[in-house]
């Protein structure tokens, strides 16, 4: 299914009462099974447009939407976060049902779907192990194995692996590859990391400053899979300079007027 993010904007009011403009027109489609990668400079309003895709915020202007018939009980969407937001008190197997729970599936069907997603993200064997007991990128792959347990049309990840050191988040990047090698679910990722994005995505939506707008979708002409020999290639290389070239100047001024 295609995601449509069409003409979107979104203002805010701060605490003066004034209206503070995050996005302006942004337009851009996601294809089925894409991996569409965003990125762009501190303050250009990411995490307020994953925000409105996941539903908890309304757009001021524009519209979102899922192109196609959703079959009953499959949601648009569903979210892997920064942090990650597992509930402490539930176990691997018990965090990853949550979502089949709310859904009201048979507590037979959740035991199977979970026990399937925890196979493909490698977490067999950790089923009654608890949060805390897990290694962060372990604890990531549970929410990834959550978000992809309901089966939505789009997932979400909004920089799910910015918390981890360096080596565990190329790992992370290497792992989600891989499932989505298998699973081909739509994939839309919110990063700041520039070679991230280019190295996983199929096209990198570029955002400007504050109001965010799409300055340019670049196109990454890597074949698939992915492996860590492409990094050297000259068309990554190429888009990673053009993307940089788009949002350097845009994050120098971010900088200097300290938007976070």
């Amino acid at each position: 299914m295609r995601l449509l993010i069409q003409d979107v904007s979104k203002t805010y009011r701060d605490r003066a009462g004034h209206g503070v403009e995050a996005l302006a027109g942004v337009t851009f489609i996601v294809e089925p099974e894409e991996l569409v990668a965003v990125v762009g400079p501190s303050g250009c309003g990411k995490s307020t447009l994953f925000n409105m895709l996941a539903g908890l915020l309304a757009p001021s202007g524009g519209s979102i939407g899922v192109e196609g018939d959703l079959p009953p009980g499959r949601p648009p969407t569903a979210m892997v976060f920064q942090e990650f937001a597992l509930f402490p008190w539930r176990t691997v197997q018990a965090n990853v049902e949550f979502g089949l729970e709310e859904a009201g599936r048979p507590a037979a069907e959740r035991r199977a779907t979970a026990a399937r997603y925890l196979e493909l993200t490698g977490l067999a064997g950790f089923e009654r192990k608890y949060p805390h007991q897990l290694s962060g990128g372990m604890r990531q792959r549970v929410g990834i194995a959550r978000a992809l347990a309901v089966d939505p049309a789009v997932l979400l990840m909004d920089e799910p692996f910015s918390a981890l050191d360096a080596q565990t988040r190329q790992l992370m990047q290497e792992e989600l590859l891989a499932i989505w090698e298998r699973t081909r679910t739509t994939i839309l990722y919110v990063t700041h990391n520039i070679h991230e994005a280019v190295w996983m995505s199929d096209r990198v939506v570029v955002l400007s400053r504050r109001p965010g707008r799409v300055l340019e979708i670049v196109a990454v002409d890597l074949e698939r899979p992915r492996t860590e020999s492409m990094l050297g290639e000259r068309a990554f290389v190429r888009a990673v300079e053009r993307i940089w070239a788009l949002i350097k100047s845009q994050a120098r001024d971010a900088l200097r007027e300290g938007v976070a």
